[in-house]
């Protein structure tokens, strides 16, 4: 009886089992299958191209496709790059089919404030055509007002608004919580790395002197550059504009339209009106034709229209030259793998080999998008971008941060392309210790022993305070490797030593300093970059462009053989932990699981435009 009881309840759980898998992959299929949509296959006359920063505008292909998984709608939504969006409206320029552009903002996705700047940048060319740009949103935030202040004409919902403020940054302390739960933080760096504040969020309560003035020249050259920009858009003194945020002015949605913000108010299906006193034609249903971004580059691709990459790295065979394109994409870490907002040293090491043994490949522009991280990992990088730059040219481009190890492996380049609101330098290291052994003894009752051939032969680990020796050793690791990163830089940018220690001591800048102080040749984005590529390497306009990207997991090609769509590849339960300790490590794992001396900016910072 016993065995029937016990072999009827393990086939209820296989059951259970099997039927569970069955409707995980039907919904799964089914929200794939519905993530399909039938593309015209080309672009009706009379349409209005519309860009809404709804969809989401990354800055390198993502590499799983679970990250662009809708959890509401269970289907997968591709990111657009910001080199497929650009080259799109680069398209639509000269496509006759494309009356104009609208800007509608109807959405909370993912954009970077540089890529703003670059698509601005993009669609002034744009307007050069003599197309229109008009913008129409219910409620414009100042990064989408940036956006859309580069329109010929801006409209706002009649009960609408227009956040017009300035730039902050906001930085978050844990010293009151790590007081509290008895941690503690031993800090390594070099004296003179006064700028380098990703540790002071466990060591104070506010920002140093330093680190505060680091942060308001920042936050004024990234305002001034908003400004301008805006300024020169809607013919408006950029004094007053700073006025208007000084004093925010701009309360009211008629506050926006007296002070020339916005061209004015008006519900969306006024928009139309718009559309038609532009001479843009209805079409036999009497409606508008209109094409989101993403819709746009499908047409565009299906058509080999607009052409950017070959995914798999061994699919290019003909003789074409190639300018490759390298992404190093998030936080620099040891190891071989492909992550989504992580760069691995190897791994990213071993593509930049394969673009130098590539005799197809006659220049490399990398897209750096990265705080920075693992100082042993930085270098496997620097290394193999060296060997690169001795082979062919190799452009930088940085996206809207370069910053620490991620400016590390920047400087080998030919050129260091930025943009004028990309943050970048902190060149400077660091190391931080964390001691929970008081936290796990009156907090939690654990305690640790430990015997060993010397005292240090467990190693460093937070459930003891470090020795004079181990103390002593970090500070070497420290000093050698900011030694080793200025030398880098002093080579890679043709400066001396004394140049570098101007700039550095870990202090973050803006792209459009970093230029004027030696760190970055000149500011622009993605598009200037490929072109400086080219021009090196005197391809002319007679090129493709490769870009290099991670291969396909077997779960993800299975994915991809549901349909036409190709996706880019790539404890405790304690009230104490969940509550207090537990958000710390999640939100800065790097403190708790990287080894060794780190490069990394303080990613607690948070850029409020």
């Amino acid at each position: 009886m016993t065995f029937w009881k016990t072999f009827g309840a393990a086939m209820l759980a296989v059951f259970v089992g099997c039927v569970t898998f069955f409707l995980i992959i039907f919904f799964l299929g089914a929200g794939l299958l519905a993530s399909f949509s039938v593309e015209p296959e080309k672009v009706e006359p009379e349409t209005v191209l519309y860009i809404d920063l709804a969809e989401d505008i990354v800055d390198a292909p993502r590499i799983s496709p679970f990250n662009s998984l809708n959890a509401q709608t269970m289907s997968f939504v591709e990111p657009i790059t910001i080199l497929e969006a650009i080259s799109a409206i680069e398209l639509a320029q000269t496509d006759n089919n494309i009356k104009g552009i609208c800007i509608r903002q109807d959405g909370e996705g993912i954009i970077s404030a540089t890529n703003i700047e670059e698509l601005r940048r993009a669609l002034t060319a744009f307007k050069l055509s003599g197309k229109f740009v008009v913008a129409y949103d219910d409620y414009y935030t100042q990064s989408e007002y940036y956006l859309a202040s580069v329109a010929d004409c801006v409209l706002l919902h009649p009960e609408g608004s227009l956040d017009w403020r300035g730039v902050g940054f906001t930085t978050t302390f844990f010293k009151g919580l790590i007081d509290k739960l008895q941690v503690d933080v031993e800090v390594f760096r070099p004296s003179t790395c006064k700028y380098k504040s990703a540790v002071e969020p466990y060591i104070m309560s506010k920002m140093s002197d330093a680190n505060r003035q680091q942060m308001l020249s920042l936050a004024e050259g990234i305002w001034n550059t908003i400004v301008e920009d805006v300024a020169a858009s809607r013919e408006i003194e950029a004094t007053k504009l700073k006025a208007y945020a000084a004093n925010l002015d701009v309360v009211l949605p008629e506050d926006a339209v007296s002070l020339n913000l916005v061209d004015g108010l008006a519900h969306e299906n006024e928009l139309y009106d718009i559309f038609a006193e532009l001479g843009v034609k209805k079409n036999h249903d009497g409606d508008y034709n209109a094409l989101s971004l993403g819709e746009y580059i499908a047409i565009a691709e299906q058509n080999m229209a607009l052409s950017m990459s070959s995914g798999d790295y061994a699919a290019h065979s003909d003789n074409s030259p190639l300018l490759g394109i390298i992404y190093a994409d998030g936080e620099i870490v040891d190891g071989d793998m492909y992550i989504d907002d992580y760069v691995y040293g190897t791994t990213l090491a071993a593509e930049l080999r394969a673009a130098r043994l590539d005799e197809q490949i006659k220049a490399v522009v990398v897209r750096i998008n990265s705080p920075g991280g693992s100082a042993l990992a930085s270098d496997i990088i620097w290394n193999e971008m060296s060997l690169l730059q001795q082979t062919k040219p190799v452009v930088v481009s940085m996206a809207s941060m370069a910053a620490s190890g991620g400016y590390y492996i920047s400087v080998p380049a030919d050129y260091i392309v930025a943009n004028r609101l990309t943050l970048t330098g902190s060149i400077g290291v660091f190391g931080v210790v964390f001691n929970l052994e008081n936290t796990l003894k009156n907090k939690l009752g654990i305690t640790f022993d430990e015997v060993g051939t010397s005292p240090t032969a467990g190693g460093m680990t937070i459930a003891r305070q470090l020795t004079d020796k181990e103390r002593i050793a970090l500070n070497r690791s420290v000093d050698r490797v900011y030694d080793t990163f200025t030398n880098h830089v002093a080579d890679g940018r043709n400066l001396t030593t004394e140049d570098v220690l101007a700039v550095a001591e870990g202090r973050v800048w803006s792209g459009r300093d970093a230029v004027e102080n030696g760190l970055a040749d000149l500011n622009g984005g993605f598009v200037e970059a490929i072109a400086l590529a080219a021009d090196l390497a005197d391809l002319g306009e007679d090129f493709a462009i490769y870009e290099f990207l991670a291969p396909l997991t077997p779960l993800e090609e299975w994915i991809a053989s549901l349909g036409t769509m190709f996706v880019k590849s790539s404890g405790l339960e304690m009230d104490l932990f969940s509550e207090e300790i537990l958000p710390l490590i999640e939100r800065y794992p790097f403190l708790f699981t990287r080894s060794g001396v780190q490069c990394i900016v303080p990613y607690d910072i948070k850029l409020n435009i």
